[in-house]
């Protein structure tokens, strides 16, 4: 038997940027999160608190983007590389439909991603800004709330990439 070392690694490397990326969203969502969404509660945000939140989420971003990356460059290939593939938007069998909800899942992860990263990100900084100056405690609260559901729809949609995995890698 032939190792394609090449295919070896891509798989090594998909498979470490998705534990990064889908592990990442895990431990923040299901931990870390609930955890600092309960100590804000009770002390009514200290800056802190509210500057350590930052610092992960910002860390969080690079390593999500980074493994987006490599889980792009790594699956393409991946994908040409096996003998299932027949073709771009060729869905003829059970593994590509398979592939193409993945694509779709992952399509949906990078969409709320972005939304997260440009959008509620930046206005959840500067509600928090405002708030620990007094002023439209509202505000806040109703982006963290969005961005609770944002993480939890996008931890459902990786969950789909993984199972819509499982079935490929199950294709024989």
């Amino acid at each position: 038997m032939v190792t394609d070392w090449l295919l070896t690694i891509s798989l090594f490397l998909h498979l470490l940027a998705t534990v990064a990326w889908l592990g990442g969203l895990l431990l923040l969502s299901l931990v870390i999160m609930p955890d600092v969404r309960a100590l804000l509660a009770r002390t009514e945000g200290t800056a802190a608190l509210l500057s350590l939140l930052d610092r992960l989420r910002k860390r969080f971003q690079v390593i999500a983007n980074l493994s987006l990356l490599v889980l792009l460059t790594t699956g393409l290939y991946q994908m040409g590389a096996s003998p299932h593939y027949s073709g771009l938007l060729r869905i003829d069998n059970d593994w590509s439909r398979a592939m193409l909800v993945k694509h779709l899942a992952v399509i949906g992860m990078i969409g709320v991603g972005a939304l997260m990263q440009f959008g509620v990100l930046p206005a959840l900084e500067r509600a928090a800004l405002l708030a620990a100056r007094g002023k439209d405690q509202g505000e806040l609260e109703r982006l963290r709330l969005r961005e609770q559901r944002l993480t939890a729809l996008n931890l459902s949609l990786g969950v789909v990439t993984l199972a819509c995995t499982a079935v490929a890698t199950a294709i024989r």
